[in-house]
């Protein structure tokens, strides 16, 4: 019984300490973007303002919500045709016989893994010669280039437990391939297809680099790229700005997280049980 109990004892300071370890930065971003000085710790004159919530949305030569209209339009576009995308693929690799096949899923594998440093000058050459720098497709294109393994990789998961008897039944009945996908696969795996949906758009919104290269002013720069430069635009470095926007930027991931974690749990962890 003892033992039991120093066992519960130790996993429950285990997560209070892990959550504080999480929480903490979160809990310190959301006081500094409250507060007038955010070096209030040295003079001790903590002011509470939502002043910095105000200014970032009302400044104009900030530009913060175009920022983040830019994010959500090129999130979206970019998770939905790259889950379209995947799930072609992954129908195709998991139902088809083809020659190649596992070289062209470790080929995609061995892809992912390249670093975005190690390719970023050439898609500037490339964007840069077609005109696309500063516009929306400039990252939508590389981000469904860069998210397809991802969705690849997890739709795969999905439809390698489909059972082929479910193919051969419906193409006796006069189905074609496409037919069987959409009327038949695709509604079997919906939460799969939610939940791949979901983490390409939060992967697509942190995404930094390919918004840093190639974009230059506010018509097509997302907003993680748009806070880093908050700097830059005013000489020294507005923590209270920062933190406000970063606190406002989070609110569409942590609501995607509430109100669907039962479709994202489901979708991670479905395709991995064999039944």
């Amino acid at each position: 019984m003892k033992e039991e109990r120093l066992k519960k004892i130790i996993l429950y300071f285990g997560l209070f300490f892990l959550l504080i370890f999480c929480l903490m930065p979160v809990c310190w971003m959301i006081v500094i973007s409250l507060s007038k000085s955010p070096d209030f710790l040295i003079n001790g004159n903590f002011v509470l303002t939502i002043k910095n919530y105000l200014d970032i949305l009302k400044v104009k030569n900030l530009h913060f919500l175009d920022y983040l209209k830019n994010s959500l339009i090129v999130s979206s576009i970019t998770a939905i045709f790259s889950t379209i995308i995947a799930a072609l693929a992954a129908y195709a690799i998991s139902r088809l016989n083809f020659p190649g096949k596992i070289f062209i899923i470790l080929s995609v594998l061995a892809l992912s893994m390249l670093p975005q440093i190690s390719i970023i000058g050439y898609l500037y050459e490339f964007m840069s010669d077609i005109r696309l720098i500063n516009t929306y497709n400039a990252l939508i294109f590389p981000y469904i280039a860069w998210c397809l393994p991802l969705g690849l990789w997890m739709l795969l998961s999905y439809f390698s437990q489909i059972p082929d008897e479910i193919d051969k039944a419906a193409l006796i009945d006069g189905a074609n391939r496409l037919q069987i996908l959409f009327k038949i696969i695709l509604p079997i795996i919906l939460p799969g297809l939610l939940a791949t949906t979901l983490l390409l758009f939060i992967f697509s919104f942190n995404e930094f680099l390919f918004a840093l290269m190639l974009t230059t002013d506010y018509r097509a720069r997302t907003i993680p790229v748009g806070i880093a430069l908050f700097e830059g635009l005013h000489g020294e470095i507005p923590w209270g700005y920062i933190m406000a926007a970063s606190v406002i930027s989070s609110i569409p991931v942590i609501l995607i997280a509430l109100f669907f974690q039962k479709y994202i749990i489901q979708g991670l962890t479905g395709g991995a049980v064999k039944e």
